[in-house]
């Protein structure tokens, strides 16, 4: 839902800035008064290109920024969250054309190429203006709307987890075929580095062990001499100071005696001669155990000499080298079974595409269900709209693959139909584009070939009404729908309107008093002087002022008391 909406320096627009309701938002005004003009700059917001030449006279810059309530939306929120976009329930789109040629694009403050912003509004509008931002002229689209109007979202998500299974089993087989000439070759490598990688049989942590104990036995005679000191010092010396310490505690225990205040002074003390004696077995204990050891030390000199090397070839550190024992252990594994995992692939590759060439028949047989079903709604809604004789059908086709030798090629992503072999997408096997023709007697023809533009949003008028619950279809933007319109047609164009209006937000521009009396928010655009320039402004209308605007629709610029009882009628007043 569009909540807001502002514009400034676009063409004859100063400055607009306006709240839209949700329901049918209705624009009004006389023409050339910019009512397209603002259907154009919503076009920005949806990632159509746009030129300097937009920009107001005089002003640096053009700026329309949008604010679209988009709480619920799964695809828009994809993209945004793809791109590292904060997810608010509200998004912010900002889009600014600078006079000096410069295109900048942000979603919720945050800078964004025109391609993102182009694919966020697929998601959030679908506009019908001069510039067709028509999502249902995109023959891409038409499989996922029939499947809606089927409510097959459970058959295809059940055949979307089979064609994955399939996908990810054929792109296995792919990769293994295509690394079968490397393995043979590097058999012998990988085999070679092994055993030199095992002879040595490096281990976790071992460097760090092995530089300790080299460092401890290269410096023990110091550790000896400087440990025999410290013995010395603290103990076995004529001044030693553990004695030294037990002469003081005896004499602070003569002053307790006398004066209890040396009481704490001579635990302190007593406390120091523990600590020292503890600290004199430890070193004793450490001197007792140092090893005289040239052998180990040259025994460690060599170890950690041939890790050193295996370090400089197998990737820097023991932990890499054992990673690539356990890669290459893995590449020579598979090197001497690789006929058997072939065929062990092949075979699971052959059950997961049965398994998926009948989910995918069973959704392509629904899928063709539907399409007299949604023929026959799609034309009895063209007839209310005053296309008498238009006639509508769905194509669907599948894409044979051709055998070769044989075989189509095991890693394929195709599926069997009997002996037939048809390619499959994540979206199953079927090509489904909309076709119609609006004139007696014609065949009918793709969708995105129709030529009038005033048929055009009929008709997809026509399929939102019949499609009105899909979540594509988000907010709805139609320009002058009403074109070679008018009575009775005008008013079932009016009533499918309002009825779509109740699944989504629909703003529309029209010229029909009939279409106009039914909005839940009507807006007038009016061209105005001010300091000696035109331009454009957008006002939302009270209750009175949209009866009057209705009776001008009705009977011209003078509203007389029989077009202002006309419009109440209309309105339902």
């Amino acid at each position: 839902m569009l909540k807001s909406l502002l514009i400034k320096n676009y063409a004859i627009i100063d400055s607009i800035e306006v709240e839209f309701e949700s329901g049918l938002n209705i624009l009004t005004g006389e023409t050339g008064a910019g009512k397209s003009i603002i259907v154009d700059a919503l076009g920005l917001l949806l990632g159509e290109r746009a030129s300097t030449d937009v920009v107001r006279k005089e002003a640096e810059k053009a700026v329309v920024e949008g604010i679209l309530r988009v709480a619920g939306n799964r695809n828009a929120r994809a993209v945004l969250e793809a791109h590292d976009i904060e997810w608010l329930d509200d998004l912010i789109i900002r889009r600014e054309i600078s006079a000096k040629g410069q295109n900048r694009c942000f979603l919720n403050d945050t800078p964004v190429t025109l391609s993102v912003l182009k694919t966020v509004g697929d998601f959030l509008v679908d506009l019908h203006g001069q510039h067709e931002h028509q999502s249902l002229l995109r023959t891409e689209i038409h499989l996922d709307l029939l499947d809606d109007f089927g409510g097959l979202a459970g058959l295809r998500s059940e055949y979307q987890g089979t064609f994955r299974r399939l996908s990810d089993l054929c792109a296995q087989l792919e990769e293994l075929e295509e690394r079968g000439e490397q393995l043979k070759e590097k058999k012998e490598l990988f085999e070679f580095q092994l055993r030199e990688i095992n002879a040595m049989d490096p281990q976790p942590g071992e460097e760090e062990s092995l530089q300790t104990e080299f460092t401890i036995l290269e410096n023990s005679e110091k550790l000896f001499e400087a440990t025999s000191r410290l013995h010395e010092m603290l103990y076995d010396g004529e001044q030693a100071i553990h004695g030294q310490l037990v002469l003081a505690r005896n004499q602070l225990e003569d002053l307790a005696r006398i004066d209890k205040t040396f009481d704490d002074v001579m635990k302190e003390c007593a406390s120091a001669a523990a600590i020292v004696s503890e600290m004199t077995k430890f070193i004793q204990s450490y001197n007792s155990k140092i090893e005289f050891n040239p052998e180990r030390l040259e025994q460690i000199r060599d170890r950690m000499g041939g890790l050193s090397m295996l370090k400089k070839k197998y990737g820097g550190s023991v932990d890499r080298i054992l990673e690539h024992r356990d890669r290459i252990s893995k590449e020579v594994a598979l090197a001497e079974n690789f006929d058997e995992e072939i065929s062990r692939l092949k075979e699971a590759i052959d059950a997961a595409r049965k398994v998926c060439s009948h989910a995918a028949q069973r959704l392509s047989s629904k899928r063709r269900e539907l399409v007299s079903g949604l023929s026959a709604s799609v034309e009895g809604e063209l007839r209310k709209l005053g296309i008498a004789n238009a006639k509508f059908d769905v194509s669907i086709l599948n894409q044979s693959i051709e055998r070769r030798d044989g075989n189509a090629g095991t890693s394929s992503a195709y599926v069997k139909l009997g002996k037939e072999q048809i390619a499959a997408t994540a979206r199953g096997i079927d090509i489904v584009e909309f076709l119609i023709s609006t004139n007696l007697g014609e065949d009918p023809k793709p969708l995105a070939k129709i030529a009038s533009g005033g048929e055009i949003s009929r008709i997809m008028l026509a399929l939102k009404t019949i499609l009105a619950k899909s979540e594509r279809l988000p907010l709805l933007i139609f320009d002058e729908i009403d074109v070679g319109v008018s009575g009775r047609i005008a008013q079932a164009v009016g009533k499918s309107l309002k009825n779509l209006s109740k699944f989504h937000q629909v703003i529309s521009i029209t010229h029909l008093p009939q279409i106009a009396g039914l909005a839940d928010a009507h807006y007038v655009v009016e061209k105005r002087e001010r300091k000696g320039r035109t331009a454009a402004t957008l006002s939302k209308l009270s209750v009175d002022e949209r009866v009057t605007e209705v009776a001008k629709l009705m009977s011209g610029a003078e509203v007389t008391d029989a077009g202002v009882k006309g419009a109440k009628e209309l309105m339902g007043l």
